[in-house]
């Protein structure tokens, strides 16, 4: 097929798939509208607190727009020294890592870098503005400085074909193809999203679990309602006597510690001579839409103990739990402790929040109205749709998670690029309705969790006080949805021994981070201070990553006992299917009704 024959089907392909979509769009729109008047998420209440203080106090405006007028007159000044090729000072520079204005164009062209500076003049302050406003709110205050972010990101140069110099030359390389691409692929984005835009962050295709993630030997030997737990092929000869047990969240799946063999923890776990066992989580729809907190307590890590010690004959376990499954760790802690059961030995917290007194980006998506509005939602189909869930994730990196794939895909016309953590992050679930409103009511809302009897599970009130397992927190400086300080917090709620640990980078990244790989670095410190901030003062940085030091841990609270490496099947528990599990394979296309 010739290129002009080939251009010629994608315009017809376009064409066929815009009619479509706009008339579908144009059913939607009453419903869309009656939204966006109830202002759900209470932006339009929070801008107008914040005019309102505005014009009580002039000067902030008034300070405001002299400051900008300013800088603007010294980049103007700069500017006009470039242009006659005299060495001048930016004004304005991009932070480190800002990889919007990479191409070499922003800073090499008179007139890419003249926008470039503007933009983030601007863009600073607009945000210091509405933030020296005192008197606020702070739920007000907090939307104000999250939603302007978001304004002044979505209108980064970078975006528009006409300010991005890179866009500009594939424009005109290709004669206008990389648009008429581009608008396919939105039109494409639009369709898997049910009529709602779902950006492609990778190419879904090239991934298979099984084969070439979630690749790890393993059996699943047991299930029920919510979860399957697998149980892995061992590596070694022999191995520790006492399991480890991994409870991962049940906002994404369980493969994020199984990516690839490089990377993936659940291996390397394997390699040094653990039985592993992983709870996989299933992905709910309506008819396990009254399943709560506690449910997912008494059939996940509850139901997981118990099988295994009937497929290796161990009655205690070495638990993990990663974000929300280490905070359903910590409640099950609490409630094993209420009954006096001592089966868990160790806990290790990945990046988990116990303390919800910290929420930082998230809690601006989370207050009464909004949660009311959300369990309306939920109750009318039993649900949290996950793609929903997976877009205010994204909105809280929006440059790295929404906008640059809008250039890539959009502005430029290329597919994305296949990379397995986007995969991952693409492979969202749903969340029964009941129990993710107690999670968000009696967590984040009334923060319930660290207040001795604040909660009650399976008919017990729990107290993490008098919680005395040994425990183990990873946490990550540059986390946006777990921050640091706030899973300290909770780390102090705990009555028992605690090792608290500071990894580099994210909530991904940082904890995905194999030893072999050398990237990064870790704080350490013995102490165990009561702030978060004193913690930090007396600790040491050490490079490369934290799984070896968690490793030596660990292997304390083991003990030194080995025994034969436990196949799976040997035990009682026989297999069902091989791993990653039906649970896990289960993919449901997003959409938002």
């Amino acid at each position: 097929m010739g290129e002009t024959e080939e251009l010629s089907k994608v315009y017809h392909d376009v064409a066929e798939r815009s009619s479509k979509l706009l008339g579908e769009f144009a059913q939607k729109q009453a419903q869309g509208m009656s939204s966006a008047v109830r202002d759900e998420m209470g932006i339009a209440k929070a801008f107008m607190d914040l005019y309102a203080r505005m014009a009580a106090d002039p000067s902030v405006l008034a300070t405001f727009s002299m400051n900008m007028w300013m800088d603007y007159a010294r980049l103007w000044q700069s500017g006009w020294m470039k242009a006659l090729g005299i060495d001048a000072k930016p004004v304005a520079e991009a932070a480190q890592g800002d990889l919007r204005f990479k191409d070499q164009d922003w800073s090499a062209n008179f007139l890419f870098d003249y926008i470039k500076q503007s933009y983030l003049i601007a863009a600073r302050h607009i945000q210091g503005a509405v933030s020296q406003v005192g008197g606020l709110p702070p739920e007000s205050e907090r939307k104000v400085a999250f939603f302007t972010r978001q304004y002044v990101d979505a209108l980064a140069p970078s975006n528009f074909l006409l300010t991005n110099p890179e866009v500009l030359r594939e424009t005109l390389a290709s004669g206008g193809q990389n648009l008429v691409r581009g608008l396919n692929n939105l039109l494409s984005d639009i369709e898997k999203g049910g009529g709602q835009l779902r950006i492609s962050m990778t190419d879904e295709n090239a991934f298979q679990l099984g084969k070439n993630v979630a690749t790890t030997p393993g059996k699943v030997v047991f299930q029920n309602d919510l979860m399957q737990l697998i149980q892995y092929q061992p590596m070694t000869a022999e191995v520790y006597k006492r399991p480890l047990v991994i409870i991962p969240p049940w906002i994404n799946k369980y493969y994020i510690l199984d990516l690839r063999e490089k990377n993936s923890f659940i291996r390397w776990a394997v390699q040094q001579g653990h039985s592993v066992f992983v709870l996989s989580w299933v992905n709910p729809d309506a008819r396990l839409a009254q399943k709560g907190f506690d449910d997912y307590m008494l059939e996940g890590p509850l139901a997981a103990l118990d099988a295994v010690e009937k497929a290796t004959g161990e009655r205690t376990v070495n638990f993990i739990g990663y974000c929300l499954g280490g905070t359903l760790l910590g409640a099950t802690l609490a409630y094993l402790t209420a009954r006096k059961d001592e089966r868990v030995r160790s806990a290790t917290y990945f990046v988990s929040l116990l303390d919800f007194s910290l929420p930082g980006e998230l809690g601006v998506f989370i207050d009464e109205e909004q949660v009311a509005n959300l369990e309306r939602k939920m109750n009318s189909r039993g649900y949290l749709e996950g793609s929903e869930m997976a877009g205010t994730f994204n909105l809280l990196r929006a440059n790295d998670l929404v906008w640059s794939f809008v250039v890539n895909n959009y502005l430029l016309g290329k597919d994305p690029f296949p990379f397995d953590l986007l995969y991952w992050n693409a492979d969202s679930t749903r969340m029964p309705a009941r129990m993710h409103s107690f999670y968000l009511r009696n967590m984040y809302i009334k923060n319930l969790l660290g207040v001795p009897g604040g909660i009650e599970l399976a008919g017990s009130p729990i107290d993490l006080s008098r919680v005395k397992t040994p425990s183990y927190f990873i946490s990550t400086v540059e986390d946006h949805i777990a921050p640091w300080k706030g899973t300290y917090r909770g780390a102090r709620c705990l009555g028992g021994m605690v090792r608290f640990m500071l990894g580099g980078s994210g909530h991904i990244a940082g904890i995905v981070n194999p030893p072999a790989a050398k990237k990064y670095h870790y704080w350490t410190n013995d102490k165990f201070p009561p702030t978060p901030e004193e913690w930090l003062a007396g600790a040491t940085q050490r490079p490369g990553s934290w799984w070896d030091d968690w490793h030596t841990w660990v292997d304390r609270m083991s003990g030194a006992e080995k025994v034969p490496a436990r196949v799976p099947g040997d035990g009682k528990l026989k297999p069902l299917e091989d791993a990653p599990g039906s649970y896990a394979m289960l993919r449901i296309p997003a959409k938002v009704k």
